[in-house]
């Protein structure tokens, strides 16, 4: 099994360390996984900016660079859920058959449902509130969307109680979007803020030290309120924490 790892550009820029534990997480699971060195954005930014049609290129040129491994992974959510959901559309009529919507998946459901394993060796002694992210839940299925009155689940949660002395909690309206949205925080600052602004009450009232969650770009919204308005709460991309002590 032959995995291609995925970094999103933002996760590049401003969270290398994000990309770092990745690597390592699938690594000492004992994964081929390799990097291709000249991978790029995958189109999110125009596509959630409106300009769709201009985002065609980088499906086409991120569809080539991955379509030889078996599995392509991503510690971002909405990045996966971005290929998985929109490539084939994008790509339709170009003459190039999408090779990777049917084989990418976000670093949280890529070890819960394919590697599933029953222990991991990191150690992360901390009281943490995990952040569903709207991408993650809604389109990739990495929780249960409460407005389905389904039995709920949490992939982050079990794989989170697999870490050695962690404890998880969940906010008030677990799965409540935290305002980011992309573009929306730009075009819609005010409510935006205020999402967020409610969103880290109801993840420190659990009482925790960290807020974490499957997003880099949820996480960075969230961080920037809370530095504002000098909130005590840190920040920690979940996939740091399963690899913690690696």
């Amino acid at each position: 099994m032959k995995i291609g790892l995925f970094i999103p550009c933002y996760v590049d820029a401003l969270y290398p360390e994000v990309g770092v534990a990745t690597y390592k997480l699938l690594t000492s699971l004992g994964l081929d996984v390799d990097y291709p060195l000249d991978q790029t954005c995958c189109g999110q930014p125009m596509a959630n900016a409106g300009f769709e049609q201009m985002a065609d290129k980088q499906a086409k040129s991120f569809d080539e660079k991955f379509a030889n491994f078996d599995y392509v992974v991503a510690p971002s959510a909405s990045c996966a859920a971005f290929v998985k959901i929109n490539y084939p559309r994008l790509l339709k009529g170009s003459g190039h058959e999408c090779q990777t919507s049917g084989k990418i998946m976000d670093v949280v459901e890529f070890i819960h449902d394919i590697v599933k394993p029953t222990s991991l060796p990191s150690h992360f002694p901390h009281v943490v509130s995990v952040h569903n992210s709207c991408h993650g839940v809604r389109e990739l299925g990495l929780s249960s969307p409460s407005e389905r009155n389904i039995p709920p689940y949490s992939k982050i949660k079990d794989l989170l109680q697999l870490v050695q002395g962690i404890t998880v909690k969940e906010p008030e309206r677990v799965d409540e979007c935290c305002g980011f949205g992309g573009m929306f925080s730009v075009e819609e600052q005010a409510v935006s803020v205020q999402m967020g602004t409610d969103k880290i009450e109801r993840h420190m009232a659990t009482g925790a030290e960290y807020i974490t969650g499957p997003d880099s770009s949820c996480l960075m919204h969230m961080q920037g309120i809370a530095k504002r308005l000098n909130k005590p709460i840190k920040f920690i991309h979940v996939v740091q924490i399963l690899a913690a002590g690696l």
